[in-house]
């Protein structure tokens, strides 16, 4: 069940969005300004944010700058100012969406989903951007690379041939493919450089390169890691 934080002062806007939500099956929480809101953020789980513009204590604005260094949920903003430039300001300062009011609660909840919908491809494709193999977590997308949770520092060939073979699992990579692949050129001759940067890699993230874990040698083949 996916958890929606209504931030607004009026009691009757938040019982309305209260009631359509609680109808499609989500759970909500409610805040009355922005400072309960940060709150709210702070103790409890949020899939989602429909944050007003003009309250109290803290206004919408001043609490999406703070809710954004602790949460990247998506953060739908409403506020009855119509001027392009109100809405440049939400949407610059963290907001996902932008509502004027009044607004349609039917699409609202259209906003809801579509936002929801959308964080949560997000999580799968940063998800799928992970290698995880054994104690070693492999980030493509960001290009980083941790072992029983300490950073390692690769060089970006290193990464690229780590990447390719953490990538295959179980295929073995001839010297000359690596070379091809990584650099980009054709191996038009025999050289040491690709053994230079696996041993540099097994240097790096072997307990033992002499009796390597993660990268193996298949004698007279070539490399691979399983």
């Amino acid at each position: 069940m996916k958890t929606v934080l209504v931030v607004d002062d009026d009691p009757e806007i938040r019982d309305v969005i209260h009631v359509y939500l609680r109808n499609e099956g989500y759970h909500v929480v409610e805040a009355v300004d922005g400072l309960e809101a940060l709150d709210a953020v702070s103790s409890t789980s949020i899939d989602l944010i429909i944050l007003d513009v003009m309250m109290p204590r803290m206004d919408g604005i001043h609490a999406c700058l703070k809710i954004r260094e602790i949460s990247n949920a998506p953060i739908i903003m409403l506020s009855a100012k119509e001027e392009d430039i109100d809405k440049i300001t939400g949407l610059t300062t963290g907001a996902d969406d932008y509502m004027i009011k009044p607004f349609n609660p039917l699409e609202l909840l259209a906003r809801v989903k579509a936002q929801l919908r959308r964080q949560s491809l997000i999580g799968k494709e940063e998800y799928n951007s992970l290698i995880l193999i054994k104690d070693l977590i492999i980030d493509k997308s960001k290009h980083t690379v941790t072992l029983k949770g300490k950073n390692i520092s690769l060089t970006p060939l290193e990464f690229s041939i780590l990447e390719l073979l953490a990538s295959h699992p179980g295929q073995v990579f001839s010297t000359d493919k690596i070379y091809e692949s990584v650099w980009k050129e054709p191996y038009g001759y025999s050289d040491n450089t690709v053994m230079v940067h696996i041993r540099n890699l097994r240097e790096k993230i072997e307990e033992s390169p002499r009796e390597p874990r993660y990268i193996k040698t298949v004698w007279g083949v070539g490399y691979k890691i399983d």
